[in-house]
């Protein structure tokens, strides 16, 4: 094999491996969709409470590391807010609470949104208020 052979070989395998991996890394969590906030689930929905708590993530869908915790602060002001996942992940996104999504959780209902693509994935959140 000569030179350019390696190089156009070593490139091809290299713009197909990259994109895979980032593909693996994120869809071979086999574990829960929890994201580490042991027992916010299991919480009676009457028992919770945005103002007096804030609100986190309770489940984020093949989740790695990813984390989110909403202030009760923010869930008051009710406005439109970004909040970066990135947790213990080696990546980050982000999501994006709206004014909507802020009144309904001053109201101790639970949200469901999507967060930015990264790495050809994305992750749906559910927050819930603690």
């Amino acid at each position: 094999m000569n030179r350019k052979t390696f190089i156009k070989k070593t490139t091809g395998a290299l713009l197909i491996s990259i994109p895979a991996y980032s593909l693996l890394s994120c869809s071979s969590d086999n574990s829960s969709d929890d994201n580490g906030t042991d027992g916010d689930q299991n919480l009676n929905p009457s028992q919770r409470d945005c103002g007096t708590n804030g609100a986190s993530a309770i489940t984020i869908s093949s989740n790695h590391g990813h984390d989110l915790t909403v202030s009760k602060e923010d869930v008051e002001a009710g406005t439109e807010k970004e909040y970066s996942i990135q947790g213990g992940s080696g990546h980050n996104h982000i999501v994006r609470l709206t004014e909507e999504h802020f009144a309904s959780l001053r109201q101790n209902n639970q949200i469901t949104v999507e967060s930015t693509q990264n790495g050809q994935h994305r992750h749906d959140v559910t927050v819930a208020c603690a």
